[in-house]
């Protein structure tokens, strides 16, 4: 039987704001996150890599059916004319590096830099759907080796 703590880091590797970095953290608080969980630290990986098809069907399909909902409307317009200004500026910048930008821009293990974001933007900037899947994936396992490296470096400090 599969614990309960994994299931809640599965949870929250696919969740918009949580994604691996929430998932590491939280196993790492709950002392499951060592080298020897090398199996760990690959679902927790391959469910957010789980979560970019999720993201680009939500924002295909299911987005569509949503804005009819005006609460929806209104809460999805706000979140992009301030993500907007933010994908502008990230155009701008990055346009010569193409698709490298994007898997840097997934990669770094900040908060809102995920692979929802990374799909959002893919999304929102029409950028070809392979090559952004291709590029959010280099991001996601980049960013998941470095939540490892940087949770293993910090609990090496306390023991």
């Amino acid at each position: 039987m599969m614990d309960l703590r994994l299931i809640y880091a599965i949870i929250l590797s696919i969740l918009p704001i949580s994604e691996l970095r929430g998932a590491f953290i939280f196993l790492s608080a709950q002392g499951m996150l060592k080298i020897s969980n090398s199996p760990i630290f690959f679902l927790i990986i391959l469910t957010n890599i789980c979560a970019v098809f999720i993201a680009f069907f939500f924002l295909d399909h299911i987005h569509l059916v949503f804005m009819k909902n005006r609460f929806y409307r209104k809460i999805f317009e706000s979140y992009i004319s301030r993500f907007q200004k933010k994908t502008d500026k990230f155009e701008k910048r990055y346009s010569a590096i193409g698709f490298l930008a994007l898997t840097l821009f997934v990669a770094i293990p900040l908060p809102v830099t995920g692979a929802w974001s990374g799909c959002l933007l893919s999304w929102l900037l029409d950028l070809d759907r392979k090559k952004s899947i291709i590029s959010i994936i280099a991001g996601v396992i980049i960013a998941g080796m470095l939540m490892l490296l940087g949770m293993l470096g910090f609990l090496s400090l306390f023991s």
